[in-house]
């Protein structure tokens, strides 16, 4: 079987990009994109609200704070971000934001805690999961925990490189079960002792002033807020609509604002109620269980569920809520390379993470994210404890960022009669995410949090590395550019056509239009006179810039055109025939190749020319930040009987 052919049926037919029921096919509709992006943060009400819960040691009717303050959070931190849709509809969120507003180098500390904050959500989210699954199997099983780990993440990579739909359909049904076996259980856990309440407040009110008498306001307000950022991890995963916008159904900002209402009112009904059942059913840790576990088991045994029954719906419930966590994993799989191909549109990674597949996902960002994933799992082994403290710093920093633009922008924009109201929003989410950022850090610093801290810094310094030689690339360019552009055009007045039986040179040109002449003019001095028909072809990548934009198809192609017909005048104006083509795919290799297999049948004397950046250090960090793709194009027609000539264009 041929490669092409295995590729088609592990993920799926090619796309064509330029239709726009391709995109209309692919593009999320706010339920599906609930399903896709809200699964990372309500899976958190798996472990968020425990760890809050636990914070609070003897003092458990300050749970009755936590929930009505996670609450309250959850919709504040939403509706801020729904500014950002606002601003952003193309998408980018917490990297885009940051970047527009406080500047490039921010946007970089964003984007980079943003893509190790992904990793390891994938991380997390597939080892909390495989943990929750295996707590239902004998104690002999887990020694093969690592390996399903590892086995689910492999399984996720191949999901999301047939298409984000594809994968989030497949994961529906697990989305689901976890909410209405969690909406059952909270709604009857919350009437059936909906007397408790009356009690709960002034008990709550008059446990806080007794450890105030006891201690001190501030011990009490630092307590209250210890437990709070600790539960933080509750709050993650809303800044991944923000990311995504681009991946909405039309129109996007809209979609993305009732997206963002679903995750805001799923996340704050479950994880507050679950604080609630905590209070209201006295739950208390027993080993070797979750206090979800505990409560969760209460509450079925009121229902009139005994032995075998309680146990099976035990076990449904805590296996949707793992398998919940798996669909959170997905969502480092959809965040992540959509914050690549941003940071690659900027250059701040290499630009082959802007590509997409024949399935129109972002390949190459997908197997990074996945690959990253495994190697956090084998050198942590999976291990939840060291993984939460890894996890539990860099969304905050995001989330600070965003809302310290958002201050910033209407600071700017006072004539907008909305800015003081979302001034005061903002500066809200921004008192509220960095506070929880600060004590997280000083919290979880010694414990680990230094590693991600470290992770992030190296990011930052090889992003700075590649950027600095895209930057460098480009002026060296643009100088050979300068060079040509004194070329005079000729005195020849009308077009030239090309006979198909005469010699024929075929440029394959880019952006570049100095690279193009200086190809042209090195064929003529090097066979002067021998080719009489000069045939210019370019292909431009449909990236996720291109995709995701509206109208962003057609400007490049206006572009791409501006630049072939430069060429084309040129030659006309000197007397030599001439005549472009312009194709468009998310791979310009297949679709370069095949358009020179179809000129080569129309000019059956044609010899194809294309130049290739010559570095004079030469090495592996040139080769991974430019493609070889004239190599690529080389070797293909050369298998075909065709004859191309790499011309070395010094840099």
């Amino acid at each position: 079987m041929k490669t092409a052919n295995i590729r088609e049926v592990l993920l799926g037919k090619p796309l064509d990009p330029l239709k726009s029921e391709t995109r209309h096919s692919l593009a999320l509709v706010a339920f599906l994109a609930w399903v896709g992006l809200g699964a990372d943060g309500l899976s958190s009400s798996a472990y968020g609200p425990e760890e809050a819960f636990k914070a609070l040691g003897d003092h458990g009717h300050f749970g009755l704070y936590l929930a009505i303050a996670t609450a309250v959070t959850v919709f504040i931190i939403s509706l801020s971000y729904n500014q950002i849709i606002e601003l952003f509809p193309t998408g980018g969120g917490g990297y885009r934001i940051a970047t527009v507003l406080l500047g490039p180098h921010a946007g970089l500390v964003s984007g980079a805690a943003l893509i190790v904050d992904y990793v390891l959500t994938i991380a997390i989210s597939v080892a909390s999961g495989v943990d929750a699954l295996f707590s239902l199997l004998p104690v002999g099983a887990q020694a093969s925990k690592l390996a399903v780990e590892l086995g689910v993440v492999v399984l996720l990579i191949w999901m999301n490189l047939r298409g984000a739909k594809e994968s989030i359909k497949i994961l529906l049904p697990i989305f689901m079960g976890f909410v209405i076996t969690h909406l059952i259980i909270i709604v009857y856990g919350l009437v059936a002792h909906a007397s408790g309440f009356s009690a709960l407040i002034p008990d709550t009110v008059m446990e806080t002033k007794k450890l105030a008498s006891d201690t001190s306001w501030v011990f009490t307000i630092a307590l209250l807020l210890k437990a709070y950022s600790l539960g933080g991890g509750t709050y993650t995963g809303i800044e991944a609509v923000s990311n995504n916008v681009n991946s909405l159904a039309e129109p996007r900002v809209h979609t993305g604002k009732m997206t963002m209402l679903y995750m805001a009112f799923s996340l704050a009904f479950t994880a507050g109620g679950i604080i609630l059942l905590y209070l209201l059913w006295n739950a208390r840790p027993v080993e070797g269980q979750t206090l979800n576990a505990v409560v969760f088991h209460s509450i079925l045994g009121n229902m009139g569920l005994t032995g075998g029954t309680l146990a099976i719906a035990l076990a449904a419930t805590l296996a949707f809520e793992a398998g919940l966590l798996l669909v959170a994993a997905n969502t480092g799989f959809l965040g992540g390379p959509s914050v690549l191909a941003n940071m690659a549109t900027d250059s701040w990674v290499p630009h082959k993470f802007r590509y997409l597949s024949t399935r129109l996902v972002t390949q190459n960002g997908v197997l990074v994210m996945g690959i990253a994933a495994l190697a956090i799992l084998l050198w942590s082994a999976g291990k939840v404890d060291l993984l939460v403290v890894l996890y539990s710093i860099n969304v905050f920093l995001t989330f600070s960022m965003s809302l310290a633009g958002l201050c910033r922008y209407w600071m700017k924009h006072r004539e907008d009669k909305r800015w003081l109201s979302r001034l005061a929003l903002s500066s809200l989410g921004l008192l509220v995410t960095a506070s929880i950022l600060l004590v997280t850090t000083v919290e979880k610093f010694s414990e680990g949090g230094w590693i991600t801290i470290l992770i992030t810094t190296i990011v930052i310094g090889i992003c700075l590395c590649i950027n600095a030689h895209y930057r460098n690339t480009k002026e060296k360019i643009r100088s050979v550019d300068e060079v040509f552009a004194s070329q005079p055009f000729g005195r020849h007045v009308g077009p030239v056509l090309p006979n198909p039986d005469d010699q024929t040179a075929v440029f394959i040109v880019g952006s570049s239009r100095g690279g193009g002449l200086h190809a042209l003019l090195w064929v003529q001095r090097m066979f002067p006179g021998h080719f009489k028909n000069f045939i210019f072809m370019n292909a431009r990548t449909v990236d996720t810039h291109a995709y995701g934009g509206e109208g962003e198809v057609e400007r490049i192609r206006e572009e791409a055109n501006a630049t072939l017909s430069y060429f084309v005048d040129f030659c006309h104006s000197h007397g030599m025939a001439s005549s472009a083509y312009l194709g468009f795919g998310t791979d310009a290799v297949v679709e370069l190749t095949t358009m020179c297999r179809s000129l080569s049948e129309e000019y059956s004397s044609a010899i194809f020319f294309t130049s290739k950046l010559i570095f004079e250090q030469d090495n592996w960090f040139t080769r991974l930040l430019h493609n070889q793709a004239a190599l690529s194009i080389q070797r293909r027609l050369h298998f075909d009987g065709l004859q191309m000539v790499i011309l070395p264009m010094k840099v």
